[in-house]
């Protein structure tokens, strides 16, 4: 129902003027990012040692930078509207869809909480998403929007309700079928199984990098880990950075490796990475193995905006003390598999959970198991931390894997491939968690044909925008001219 209250003000005859639609859906976008990512500026100023004035100011045009995404999926079905009337509505769910894979992309990307993912708890609808990826199923969520509009201003009779039905009978198929899926629970019991741990240190952002603390937390994660092992766990996860140090480069890492060394498990940890030649500094992931040798390290590539560095810094370097608390970080270049005896898994760190194309990408290169690293301790109890966990559990419907996530504050979970919660941690509580996952075979539709649908919305949407100027041209020119014209005395 979110999008009804847009359509039905883009129906009206004045809202059809191009200006008046596009700042409707400005109005929406406001709404929308307002609502949604509330708790940034909290964020700014307790953590990222910003003013209040600044924090809103920073959290404000970033508000307005998202909200140009709703506006011009507006303007495009506005002049739709105009051109060829309110049938043109029918174009919103590929405007939206196009608008959202714009969002991903343009600049670095911030495709946080897109329409679809309302969809997560809702399980057979969600399963949708492994057809189509989250910006097909934000266009089914826009389509339901728009056949509840079409109710109240679409024309009388039967073209009313006929295509009201056939959206019904789509909707229903559609759930059907994610009903069906999820019931047969092929992916359950397919493929090698393996317990894994996740270690959910619960340290406050205060803490992380005090001097004085380091060798308690350090110790506090030591210990869980042998616990988590106790309980069975072969892989052990730790969270982002989770390291009081950088662990290629000082001596305590050794009692990682010596961790390895006496149980034979596997620890995959968070730690800070530094290039000292070139002045880089990394946010990686290490896997241990039972030798205590390092296996493979993975770059975080889709850096935190205002957290990690500074999108356009020449512009907005008033923001500059925000990522001076954290480091100005360089992104990776490539993605990681990690290979196990029982299979091979990749990880995205912490933000990089909320891009489709980078867990996608991972399947496709032979990733059967995905695996997430996060500090949500930026968050506090506010809502983020939920969303930030609901957007990760959309990369398990859309790819058919398994996710295991460890979180410095929780939430730390283990998800199945159809997006359900095995079992999770409560937040800002120290825990270990140990439960069983499985290395996967086989691709989702979604993998295999990616972003077609919104690429098909953006086409569309273009298309659409061309036809409209066209119609209002034609319409212009058969007009009557007006009175005191020579072409009127001529016809006359």
């Amino acid at each position: 129902m979110a999008l009804v209250p847009l359509l039905i003000a883009l129906a009206r005859p004045a809202s059809t003027r191009p200006r008046r639609a596009f700042l409707l859906g400005f109005l929406t976008g406001l709404v929308y990012f307002s609502g949604t990512l509330y708790w940034l500026t909290d964020v700014m100023t307790t953590f990222g040692d910003l003013g209040r004035g600044t924090a809103i100011a920073v959290a404000l045009l970033l508000i307005v930078y998202l909200s140009l995404y709703p506006a011009l999926a507006a303007y495009v079905v506005g002049r739709g509207v105009r051109a060829f009337g309110v049938r043109a509505l029918w174009a919103m769910p590929l405007a939206w869809m196009a608008g959202e894979y714009g969002r991903r992309h343009i600049i670095s990307g911030f495709p946080w909480e897109p329409l679809g993912n309302s969809q997560v708890d809702v399980t057979p609808i969600a399963q949708a998403a492994s057809l189509v990826g989250v910006d097909g199923l934000s266009g089914i969520v826009a389509l339901a929007s728009v056949a509840i509009a079409w109710l109240i201003v679409g024309p009388a009779g039967r073209r009313r309700y006929l295509p009201v039905a056939v959206v019904a009978v789509v909707l229903a198929s559609l759930a059907g079928w994610g009903a069906h899926r999820v019931a047969a629970g092929e992916l359950l019991t397919a493929g090698t199984p393996v317990r894994v741990g996740l270690v959910q240190g619960n340290v406050a952002q205060g803490e992380k990098w005090n001097d004085a603390l380091a060798d308690r937390i350090y110790a506090r994660y030591l210990a869980m880990s042998r616990q988590a092992i106790q309980r069975g766990a072969t892989l052990v996860l730790w969270p982002e950075s989770a390291t009081p140090f950088m662990f290629e480069e000082h001596p305590e890492a050794e009692a990682i490796r010596l961790l390895a060394r006496e149980t034979g498990a596997r620890l995959f940890i968070g730690s800070d990475q530094i290039e000292r030649a070139a002045r880089r500094y990394y946010n990686s992931a290490f896997l241990i193995q039972p030798t205590g040798s390092v296996g493979g390290i993975y770059r975080k590539i889709h850096l935190v905006p205002f957290g990690e560095y500074v999108p356009l810094e020449s512009i907005l370097s008033f923001a500059g003390p925000l990522v001076q608390q954290v480091g100005g970080f360089t992104p990776g270049d490539r993605l990681t598999i990690f290979q196990l005896r029982e299979g091979a898994f990749s990880t995205g760190i912490c933000y990089e959970a909320v891009f489709p194309e980078l867990s996608r990408e991972a399947v496709q290169r032979g990733s059967q198991l995905l695996t997430s690293i996060t500090n949500d301790a930026w968050f506090g109890r506010s809502s983020a931390p939920w969303q930030h966990f609901a957007m990760a559990r959309m990369r398990s419907v859309e790819t058919g894997r398994y996710l295991a996530r460890a979180a410095n504050t929780g939430v730390s979970a283990i998800v199945d491939p159809y997006g359900r919660v095995v079992q999770a941690t409560p937040l800002f509580e120290e825990a270990v968690s140990v439960g069983e996952v499985r290395f996967l075979d086989g691709t989702t539709l979604y993998v295999r044909i990616g972003d077609v649908v919104p690429w098909a919305g953006l086409v569309v949407a273009i298309g659409l925008w061309g036809l409209s100027a066209r119609g209002r041209r034609r319409s212009a020119s058969a007009s009557p001219p007006p009175s005191g014209d020579p072409r009127a005395v001529h016809r006359s």
